[in-house]
């Protein structure tokens, strides 16, 4: 099968950008990228700094259509004409936004509803699950590249049934891990912003991601991806020692846990 490989280029407000692939012979035989919240050019120096290009992705999946994840959707469809699959709901929304509505209806693609929609023929296949977030319609992703499975949960205001099920398949795990709770309560934050993070349809805390690795936890788990977190009601230590603790006590030390960097791009790390 050979190698699968995981790069972020930015995770976080400022910007989401991930990068999913499989390596084969030294080379990439198919890969995606999950959103579109940074620009073209910086992906293409991020990339070349790993010695790819843009021909090491043959699709892209959308998560939902807040800015930090299409802001850079239009170039990348004006100057890839690469396929961009979301849910019907999500494209309808698209084709209207400021960001990208001039430039993606050759670039549409519809996920199937509740099964697996080929992205790169004989390669990579995906399948979603919706997931609470204030936004027109956030999706999370299962993602299987040959026998290999990726599940990302990014802008959850709750980890739900389905989003635990499917993760609960997979190898790698990418989760948001995106505010301490004391901090964000002795934050800068006005109450209706800190009431709007944690009413279930924002974002996912440190503890509640915990308590969703801990339940989704199963023999074959090997990664965990913490994203997503807040600049102002996190640190990198906090989130990892959270779902660290979690994850020790249930004897999961051998699962590799890895904080993902919120502006800076991350190392291309072999799953």
């Amino acid at each position: 099968m050979g190698s699968i490989l995981l790069k972020s280029f930015s995770s976080g407000s400022c910007g989401n950008c991930y990068f999913l692939g499989q390596e084969e012979d030294g080379r990439i035989s198919a890969g995606v990228l999950i959103d579109a919240g940074v620009s073209l050019r910086r992906v293409k120096r991020e990339l070349a700094a790993e010695g790819l290009g843009t021909d090491s992705f043959q699709a892209m999946l959308i998560t939902h259509d807040h800015m930090d994840h299409i802001r850079s959707l239009g170039s990348f469809c004006k100057y890839l004409q690469k396929p961009v699959y979301a849910t019907g709901t999500l494209h309808k929304a698209l084709a209207n936004n400021f960001f990208t509505q001039g430039y993606i209806a050759s670039c549409r693609r519809i996920l199937k509803d509740g099964d697996w929609t080929e992205i790169v023929p004989g390669k990579i296949k995906a399948k979603y699950f919706v997931v609470p977030h204030d936004a027109t319609q956030t999706v999370g992703y299962c993602i299987k590249i040959e026998d290999y499975t990726v599940v990302i949960m990014t802008d959850a205001g709750e980890a739900e049934a389905a989003a635990l099920e499917c993760a609960a398949t997979a190898d790698t795990v990418i989760i948001e891990s995106n505010f301490d709770d004391y901090m964000l309560d002795h934050g800068p934050y006005p109450k209706v912003l800190r009431d709007r993070i944690r009413n279930g349809y924002g974002h996912l805390s440190n503890a509640k991601c915990a308590e969703a690795v801990r339940e989704f936890s199963h023999p074959g788990l090997r990664n965990v991806f913490l994203c997503h977190l807040s600049e102002n009601n996190n640190t990198p230590d906090e989130a990892h020692r959270c779902t660290r603790e979690a994850l020790d006590a249930i004897g999961r030390r051998d699962v590799r846990l890895v904080v993902l960097p919120r502006q800076l791009p991350s190392r291309l790390f072999h799953l």
